[in-house]
């Protein structure tokens, strides 16, 4: 098959958005289920689009998943430091999940993060159950930064495991 990865389209928001959220809610990965106010975030790829870049993997014109690609800090930033790129909200519909969407996903990610000026890294936040996506970025070389783990819901067990890339 065939994966195409480019920049989501406003009319794909929607329905990426939708992806996103079923993806962390399938894997069990949202502590308050539809009542989590992650989930809003996850859904909202038109606030992302506006602070970051957002790409999609199609395949067949059907949308198979996305990420968050933030360059540079910014509003979409959680552990990026100066000089670092950051990867958010990687998601593979489940229906396209084991056909390298997810891998081309980050790959995309990297390479863009080469382009930017100054950009020595790449970072992300992943929970200890998305063991696929692990595989994924050990495969790409990614290595884990246990000292940037970190918990965005302190009064929660729900700490985050970092990974970089140095390019």
């Amino acid at each position: 098959m065939d994966i195409l990865i480019r920049r989501a389209l406003p009319e794909e928001y929607e329905v990426l958005g939708e992806i996103t959220a079923q993806a962390y809610l399938g894997d069990g990965l949202l502590d308050f289920g539809e009542s989590d106010g992650y989930l809003v975030e996850l859904r909202d790829v038109g606030k992302r689009a506006a602070a970051a870049e957002v790409l999609v993997a199609v395949a067949d014109e059907r949308l198979l998943g996305g990420v968050t690609f933030v360059p540079a800090g910014g509003p979409m930033s959680d552990i990026a430091r100066e000089g670092e790129a950051e990867i958010r909200m990687l998601a593979v519909a489940g229906e396209a999940r084991g056909r390298g969407a997810g891998e081309a996903l980050v790959r995309a990610c990297v390479e863009r993060a080469r382009a930017v000026e100054g950009c020595v890294r790449v970072v992300l936040s992943t929970q200890s159950a998305m063991r696929t996506a692990h595989r994924i970025y050990g495969r790409l070389g990614f290595e884990r930064a246990p000292k940037r783990d970190w918990n965005p819901i302190p009064d929660l067990d729900m700490s985050l495991l970092a990974y970089e890339l140095t390019l």
